[in-house]
């Protein structure tokens, strides 16, 4: 059975920085991207970045780039999302989410199976 668990969340001010893990538990190989999402009150679910286990293959969001890094420690079975320099538009639910290589499409939520129960962050400016 597939267990994500995303830790990490919390209220900072803007410009204070975050590190996100994502534990995967369960996933029978290396064959998956597993990604951050995020939704904010009132929006849609939207991919923060993304990173392929087998090769370590990064994916983000243009606006994300330079601020967010995405990381893997395989010996951990776990994800990172560090977010530096955090604005208040950065308020959201975090979401951790995994899917079958050949199966995903990056930037698509539904192409992804598996997901954790979310981590909240909030930034005030």
């Amino acid at each position: 059975q597939v267990q994500l668990v995303e830790t990490g969340g919390g209220s900072v001010e803007a410009g204070a920085s975050l590190k996100l893990s994502c534990v995967a538990s369960g996933l029978p190989s290396r064959q998956y991207w597993m990604a951050w999402f995020r939704q904010a009150p009132g929006k849609e679910r939207e991919l923060v970045a993304a990173i392929s286990l087998s090769d370590g293959i990064t994916h983000y969001v243009h606006s994300n780039r330079g601020r967010f890094t995405i990381s893997q420690d395989t010996a951990k079975d776990t994800v990172y999302l560090q977010m530096n320099n955090l604005k208040s538009e950065d308020t959201a639910m975090y979401y951790c989410a995994a899917g079958i290589a050949h199966m995903v499409v990056v930037g698509v939520e539904g192409t992804y199976k598996y997901w954790g129960q979310g981590t909240q962050v909030t930034v005030s400016s």
